[in-house]
């Protein structure tokens, strides 16, 4: 379908492209090891908001991961322990239940393996895993919270235990019913129409190989070389030359109010954002109008916010 076709396409020319993609799924997949119950989604939201867990007792995951701004942090480096700043921009934690692999290098399989990283890292929350514990152990209600998400541990305030609650709280952290969902689901009146002549220029464009899926990334990784930056990507952690500057695709859900963008929060906009995504991993510069027509495709990715109370903490 070319350029100028698309301007008069008709609701059916549209509606075959709509096989090339999946809504998403209220919740993900649930690991068989860590049933979703309603006392570890509690306790994990608690712990989210908790900053005693920091070795300045002010820091929290939702620092970073703040709701009022997409559950990312909107700046390029991610900002931690006495004002340090990362290497690499604050994910959104939206919908991350759905990834196949944690951190932009992937060295995480899962959100259990995820949770406790961000605790103990210096440029983080800079804290001492055991003496993480020791602070939760001071509060009757967080021992008491504890017993009751996992009555079957006979030591239940322990390290797995609150990776499991984190991780418990994050799998409920989803976007669905979105104007894309909608559409999928078979209201042709949820995108606009030039949010449709997008979903044809992105599947034509070559977008959809690595951003595909009910999340809309692959999960893998691929080698994506911003000017300037030195950040090796998942080469760090398997030293494999074949991963040198290799990054996991961001998923594009929510990816209207998830900026920056990249690895190292580079580009503070769609426009630009996908005009680079063309020239890199496309080896193209896109034609303008189609440009404009992807990024209102991907805004009607932007689905409807969790809605979730502030804990009242001990």
């Amino acid at each position: 379908m070319g350029a100028a076709t698309l301007q008069t396409a008709t609701a059916q020319d549209f509606e075959s492209y709509r096989d090339y993609f999946e809504p998403l799924p209220a919740l993900p997949p649930i690991p068989a090891n860590n049933s979703l119950t309603p006392e570890k989604i509690e306790l994990g939201k608690m712990l989210f908001f908790e900053p005693r867990i920091s070795a300045s007792g002010v820091i929290s995951c939702a620092s970073c991961h703040n709701p009022a701004l997409g559950w990312a942090d909107r700046i390029p480096l991610a900002v931690g322990h006495e004002g340090q700043v990362g290497e690499r921009n604050t994910p959104t934690v939206l919908n991350s239940g759905f990834l196949e692999a944690q951190f932009w290098d992937g060295r995480e399989p899962d959100l259990e393996g995820q949770a406790l990283g961000p605790i103990e890292a210096d440029v983080e929350m800079a804290m001492d895993l055991g003496d993480a514990l020791k602070e939760l152990a001071k509060f009757d209600e967080y021992v008491e919270r504890f017993a009751e998400a996992f009555p079957e541990k006979d030591e239940p305030l322990e390290a797995d235990s609150v990776a499991q609650a984190l991780a418990s709280f994050q799998r409920t952290l989803n976007t669905p019913n979105s104007p894309f969902d909608r559409y999928l689901r078979g209201d042709n009146q949820a995108m606009s129409e030039q949010q449709k002549r997008g979903m044809v220029a992105f599947v034509n464009s070559g977008c959809i190989a690595c951003h595909r899926g009910p999340n809309m990334t692959d999960s893998r990784f691929h080698r994506f070389e911003l000017p300037g930056s030195t950040d090796e990507g998942r080469y760090v952690i398997t030293g494999e030359e074949r991963d040198r500057f290799a990054f996991r695709t961001p998923t594009l859900r929510n990816v209207a109010v998830t900026y920056p963008y990249f690895n190292n929060g580079s580009v503070d906009n769609l426009h630009d954002a996908v005009q680079l995504m063309g020239e890199q991993m496309l080896g193209r510069k896109l034609e303008e109008d189609a440009v404009d027509d992807i990024v209102a495709f991907l805004h009607a990715m932007t689905g409807e916010m969790p809605q979730v109370t502030f804990p009242a903490l001990p």
